[in-house]
């Protein structure tokens, strides 16, 4: 599994309630582009909703993939544009309930490779309070010490 990309601010703004592993449907050029130069996932978001036949349908959005050859871009690469997320429909709809519920949304956690495919991890994430982010710096600097008087010490 190499990772292509991480949203590390994502543990320390948000509270992940739950994770799903989801495909992506990218185009070849994008994919080249992800292997070599990965993204940020710190501004994109996964959105649920229903399309014009009534079925469900997961898009990512706010994703800036940038084109894998700048000097040769094709006429059709829209680097903005929302990308499918392959989940089943029951996920998707157990997902669209409680995303309808106040403070939680979907966000992306980790884009990587899977075999020959990219995967992403999902979460459904409910914001922090700035005393819950306060306390986990706390948690955080506690631990550190804890680990390096273990070191001394061993």
């Amino acid at each position: 599994m190499a990772v292509l990309a991480e949203n590390r601010k994502l543990k320390f703004e948000y509270e992940i309630l739950e994770t799903f592993e989801a495909g992506i449907v990218l185009t070849g050029s994008e994919v080249k582009s992800l292997k070599i130069r990965g993204m940020n996932l710190a501004a994109t978001y996964i959105s649920i909703s229903r399309d014009d036949k009534g079925k469900l349908e997961a898009l990512w959005k706010g994703a800036k993939i940038m084109p894998y050859q700048p000097q040769n871009i094709s006429t059709n690469h829209n680097p903005e544009r929302d990308k499918k997320i392959l989940l089943k429909n029951k996920e998707m709809d157990y997902l669209l309930a409680k995303t309808q519920e106040k403070g939680l949304t979907l966000m992306p956690i980790i884009l990587y490779t899977k075999r020959s495919f990219i995967k992403m991890e999902l979460a459904l994430v409910r914001g922090k309070k700035n005393y819950d982010k306060r306390e986990s710096i706390k948690k955080r600097d506690i631990n550190r010490k804890i680990n390096s008087e273990l070191k001394l010490r061993g």
